[in-house]
């Protein structure tokens, strides 16, 4: 049993916060599918811990790992419905106006329609991921991901304000 192996109990909690809010954003915060997509995750990082080769950091293997699982979701099911993401929001932000509800709402609505490796971009952007890590995960420079990054919050503002 290698290393990472043995350390897989510390790998998932350290990750999993991670791979499901990365996934919620995917599925427009479908909890369940979330949920699902996440073990698949974990169980595919199980699956591959001593292919893994340090090229990067762990946990940005296990993002470019989240990321292909979550698209390839997408693909199957082209259209994930967006009331259980309503729900979610309406949960977690009680406490925020009417107004700013609906343009949050708006928001996940216009990230849901940009296209998936730009989506794949501003979710890891939102997670808060530093745009070097960015571009690892989805294989382009850094440079590249900033000029995207720039575009598609261009984007989300036409979008959101119409």
């Amino acid at each position: 049993m290698s290393t990472l192996e043995s350390n897989f109990d510390q790998i998932y909690k350290d990750n999993y916060p991670k791979v499901f809010r990365l996934c919620q954003g995917y599925t427009n915060g479908n909890e369940i599918l979330s949920k699902d997509l996440a073990q698949e995750v974990f169980i595919k990082v199980w699956q591959n811990l001593n292919s893994f080769r340090n090229d990067s950091s762990l946990s940005t293997w296990i993002y470019r790992i989240t990321v292909n699982t979550c698209l390839i979701e997408l693909r199957k099911k082209k259209s994930v419905s967006i009331k259980g993401h309503l729900q979610h929001l309406e949960e977690d932000y009680e406490e925020c106006s009417v107004e700013k509800e609906l343009q949050l709402n708006q928001l996940y609505r216009c990230i849901n329609s940009l296209k998936s490796e730009n989506k794949s971009i501003i979710l890891l952007e939102l997670e808060g991921l530093p745009q070097k890590e960015i571009a690892d995960i989805i294989g382009l420079s850094h440079e590249v991901i900033r000029v995207r990054l720039h575009r598609i919050k261009n984007e989300l503002t036409k979008c959101v304000k119409q």
